[in-house]
């Protein structure tokens, strides 16, 4: 599928911000993914990138960045690098006053991201446990998990902002997730379950063992 039929596609059914459409737009997924790969870059399913791990189908970036409802000048933290291309995304949206702090476990996918994003001033890649989230830079206007999880970690919800929106994919290993969107009101969470979905299982001391 060409970009432009993707676009055409999420302008339709997806996204309603014209702003996140632009990036979308302007951030070139081609240079995220495996050489022997570029040919397929905007047929609209994960392909895979390094050490059994994958880029999300585009449209699921599509569908997670308008979910999130990022916006200029906020702090948010991925949780799973992978390949670099969502903390691309949310890099323009951003903007220079604004800061991505994205997290992976895979030291071969740390340093490949690092190499992707090396151009993204405002996007920091740390080597880690995403699962503990990253308290340093804490708290985060924004959560964004990119793996699946056996339940809403705990470190990660206590380093939300109030009035603060997580994203994250909840259920058993490879057999289909809920993605919930959980906001923080009043310290509570308020949990809203956008669809299925399946992503790889997230691991560390609060996700998959």
């Amino acid at each position: 599928m060409e970009k432009k039929k993707l676009l055409k596609y999420w302008k339709n059914n997806i996204i309603r911000d014209e702003r996140i459409l632009k990036v979308l737009e302007k951030v070139p997924r081609e240079n995220f993914i495996l050489e022997e790969h570029k040919d397929y870059a905007y047929v609209d399913e994960p392909l895979p990138i390094l050490k059994g791990q994958t880029i999300s189908q585009p449209t699921t970036v599509a569908f997670m960045t308008q979910a999130l409802e990022p916006k200029k000048g906020q702090r948010i933290l991925e949780i799973g690098a992978g390949s670099g291309y969502q903390a691309a995304i949310l890099s323009e949206i951003v903007g220079t006053k604004g800061k991505i702090i994205t997290v992976e476990r895979i030291y071969e996918l740390f340093e490949y991201a690092k190499d992707k994003l090396k151009d993204y001033s405002n996007v920091e890649v740390i080597l880690g446990d995403g699962s503990k989230g990253y308290e340093k830079e804490s708290p985060y206007d924004r959560i964004i998990v990119t793996a699946a999880a056996p339940n809403v970690p705990d470190p990660l919800f206590d380093q939300l902002k109030e009035n603060g929106i997580l994203l994250i994919p909840v259920g058993g290993g490879f057999f289909g997730q809920k993605m919930l969107r959980v906001k923080k009101i009043k310290g509570k969470k308020e949990a809203e379950n956008l669809g299925s979905f399946i992503f790889v299982p997230l691991i560390g001391e609060f996700g998959f063992k």
